[in-house]
Parts: C-alpha cells; structure tokens; sequence
C-alpha cells in the first residue's frame, strides 16, 4: 500500500523570495560581487551582546567569540600577535588575553580558519579561562570593546570545485541564487511545520506497508532540490574515500565483490542494521563535510540540503505495522534531521558516515580471525573455527559497537550459517563460490515464463513503473554472478510480447 503526499503547489518555484532566508535576501540574486569571498562575520557595535559601550560584565561566550575572531584576523598564528589582537578587543588585559592565547595556542598549531565557533567554544570552556572570567564579576567587568572582521575560509583537503569559502560562491557552483539555495537547505525547518498543500515542501512522501513489519518511508526529493543533490553528489561526494569494507553504492564494487571474501568459510554471520538511513543524524552528516575540508557555515548549509525532517502530517499518516516499541522508534527517527531514503546523496553520505562503524567491525572482525564486508545496512562476517566456536560471543560484541555507533542491530535479520547449510550473503550463495540462489533463479524463470505464455501485465503484482526495467535488473543481478545462466534468462527475456 502507499500512502502519497502532493509536495508543493505549482509555481511555488517562482516566487520572488525565498521563504527561511535571512530577512532581505532576495532568490533573483544571481550575481554577488567577488568580494564576498572575504565577507566579514561581524556584529554591529553597541549590539544585543551587552558588551561595547555597556558596564555590564560581558558574558563568557560572547568574549571568546570576539577573541576568536580577533585572533583569525590576526597577522599570523603567534603569541605576539594574538595578543595584540586580543588587547585591540579588550583593552590591555594582561592576564585575561595571556590565557585565551595559550588556550588557542595549545589547542591549534595552525589557525582553525574553517571553524571560528570551535574555537570559541574552546576558549569559552577552558578551565583556567572559566575560573578567571567568573572571578572578574561587578566590581572588574570584561567588556568587549572592539569586533573584528574575519573570513571564513573553507581547507583545500577535497579537490572539487564545490570546496569554496562563501555562500554565493557555493550558490552560483550548484546553479543556484542564495535564496534558493537557503529555501532548499531549511536549516530553521520550515518545510517541517506547513500542511501537505504547502508550498515550501521539497521532498514527497510514500509509505510502503509491509505486512508483519514497520512501514518504510520513502522521500523523494522534487526536481530542483534532487538536481543540487546529485550536483553535490558527482562533483563532491563521489571523490570521498570509504572504507574498504563498504561494497554498496561504491563505483567498481557490488553484491559480488561483498561476496566474494566470504566463499568457503567454516561460518558466515550476517546482521542488519534497523532503518539504515533515518538513524544516520544530522551531526553526523555535518561532521562529514567539515572532514571534506568544508568551513562551518557551509557545512550546516551542505547539512540542510542533504538532510530533512518528516512533516507532522506526515508521521500521522503512518501505516499499520509493527510493534508499539518499533513504531516509536522509527517516528523519533524521522522527526529530527536525518538521511532521507530516495535523495541521490545517501547512498554515499550513509558510506562516509559509517566509516568509524566500519572500521570498528573491521577491528573486530580482524582480532577473531573474520572477514568483515558491508553492503548498506547488510553486515557480514566470516571465518574458520576459531570464530564458529564462538559466534555468538563475537555477534554480542558487534551489537555492542553498533549501539555506540549510535545504531541498533534487527535480532529478527541476524544470522549463523555454518558450512553445511546453504551460506548466503546478500543474496549470493558463497559456499564454494558465488552463485545466485537457486530459489531466486527458478522464481526468476518462472516469472519469465509466464510473461510469455500470459502477457507481461498478468506477472506485475507489485505494479512496477517500468517493469520490463525491473525484469532486466533482475536478469543482471544473476549475470553479475553467474553470466551462463542470464544469458538463457535474457533468451527467455527476448520471447516476450510487450
């Protein structure tokens, strides 16, 4: 059963501003001055801080965010000239700027140019700072007497024409104006409160109902938002490295290739991960970015565009399935900033951001003596006596890193399959070596079939939208392992009638 809501209204694309954005930020603003690349991040003078030209003992945070912008600004990463820096912002504060300028000193060898508010958030929560600022009170306030002016810059570690410094700049790479670009990445969630005939939405929504379990979601992004996701997606993500354990969504690797370390081992244990996408967070995501080389701004920017947030009307509408517990886990999933099931980004979002997961099981799976491999949220490992006489141990300690990994393993889907049952893995039978299940092949064939003999129309009970495509994905999943018994399928394929 799905369940379909209609997105936004028409036109909505057109209107003359953008909805979310800063208030005067105009979506027709298809040229922004190259100077903008050295835009200022900046407070006006005498602002709602409290701090210049106000008695009042400056709270800590403000201070450490106008240090740490005073120190970016600086002539170079030295004692010297941070402290210069910091006395030009609060006057001739020995004692006070001395330990900001260790505390940033020690915390960075080079300047965090990328990340201003780290680096206020350091300062701000530095012991000896703490102490110093609390004991200042009333009678010896901190005032901030001067904001300096300093630019964001992204860190050259990705080659790719997306690594910029500046909002406009990232606009004008995706093809978009500023406004638009603010409107499609919601950050303030926007698109989340509105009712199902909003303009603002993005993304479709489509619950699939599985009988005996948890309906699946799936959200679609709508056509301007899916187009700057796949941008993002060839010209940043797919020159990320994953981990060598990830076979799905990776150019060059397949259910095969997963398969292949797994062939004639004494045991293979399989798990999966419970709702793969949705409990990959908005953090997480963030943090992938940031580690592209991306400057905090925006990093929270590419976090909005590739993340989203259920709607209510959405979450209400949910299907039957599944216990009360499961339910609930899977709408407090979707209610905050996660990785959407159908945007082109994903896929491999989901690979960069389970790289420390996958490199924990792999360490794992490596002092056992196992093969570790993982196909999205299908894991696997196998090994030879040593981890079949104690598999069960070994699949305890592997829920035990997936749950600080911040993911939870489905007891329904865990598997220990020794050599003298059939040994599957992701659907390739890998007991001597990778073969498509016989099962699969023969229902396959059958399907084929029956298209010839009764019309194609007679074998769609799923009601697929292209379903002589959906055939011949079929027919290449069992090429991909076994090339002899497609080709008699493809014949088959070719007889008929459409």
């Amino acid at each position: 059963m799905l369940v379909e809501f209609p997105g936004e209204a028409d036109g909505a694309r057109d209107a003359s501003t953008s909805p979310g954005s800063p208030r005067g930020t105009q979506d027709q603003q298809d040229h922004t001055p190259r100077e903008a690349r050295r835009a200022p991040r900046t407070s006006p003078h005498g602002g709602t801080d409290r701090s210049p030209g106000n008695p009042t003992h400056a709270p800590l945070p403000v201070v450490a965010q106008a240090l740490a912008d005073a120190f970016l600004a600086a002539d170079d990463w030295s004692r010297d000239a941070l402290t210069a820096a910091g006395y030009d912002v609060l006057g001739v504060e020995r004692t006070y700027v001395g330990v900001a300028v260790g505390t940033a000193l020690d915390a960075y060898p080079r300047p965090p140019v990328d990340a201003p508010r780290q680096l206020a958030a350091v300062l701000a929560t530095a012991p000896r700072l703490v102490r110093l600022h609390d004991s200042r009170g009333p009678r010896r306030p901190v005032r901030v007497l001067a904001r300096q002016a300093t630019a964001v810059r992204a860190r050259p570690v990705t080659d790719s024409p997306l690594l910029v410094d500046t909002l406009p700049e990232l606009a004008r790479a995706l093809d978009l104006t500023v406004g638009r670009l603010l409107w499609l990445a919601d950050t303030r969630g926007w698109n989340r409160r509105p009712g199902a005939s909003s303009p603002l939405h993005h993304v479709r929504h489509e619950w699939v109902a599985r009988p005996g379990r948890t309906p699946r979601l799936l959200e679609k992004p709508m056509a301007m938002l899916r187009r700057t996701q796949r941008t993002v997606l060839d010209d940043l993500l797919a020159a990320l490295p994953v981990h060598d354990a990830a076979h799905g969504f990776v150019p060059g690797r397949s259910v095969v290739t997963g398969a292949a370390g797994h062939v004639g081992r004494r045991v293979v244990l399989t798990a999966d991960l419970t709702s793969f996408f949705a409990t990959v967070r908005a953090p997480t995501v963030y943090g992938v970015f940031r580690a592209a080389g991306y400057a905090e701004p925006l990093a929270h920017v590419l976090t909005g565009l590739c993340t989203h947030r259920v709607p209510v009307h959405v979450l209400t509408a949910m299907p039957p399935g599944g216990s009360i517990d499961e339910r609930r886990a899977l709408r407090d999933a979707l209610v905050e900033a996660h990785l959407p099931q159908g945007a082109p980004t994903s896929p491999a979002l989901a690979n960069l951001a389970l790289r420390h997961l996958d490199a924990r099981l792999a360490g794992w799976a490596t002092a056992a003596g196992a093969t570790y491999t993982r196909y999205a949220d299908d894991l696997t490992f196998s090994g030879d006596d040593r981890l079949a006489a104690r598999a069960d141990a070994f699949l305890r300690g592997v829920e035990r890193i997936v749950a600080d990994q911040g993911h939870t393993l489905n007891p329904r889907k865990t598997r220990v399959r020794p050599a003298g049952v059939r040994q599957s893995v992701t659907g390739v039978v890998v007991n001597e070596r990778t073969a498509p299940g016989r099962r699969e092949v023969d229902r396959l064939k059958a399907v084929l079939h029956n298209c010839v003999v009764h019309g194609p129309a007679s074998q769609d009970r799923a009601g697929h939208a292209d379903f002589r495509a959906h055939l011949l994905g079929r027919i290449g999943w069992v090429g991909q392992v076994h090339p002899d018994r497609a080709a008699k399928l493809r014949a088959l394929f070719a007889r008929i009638e459409w």
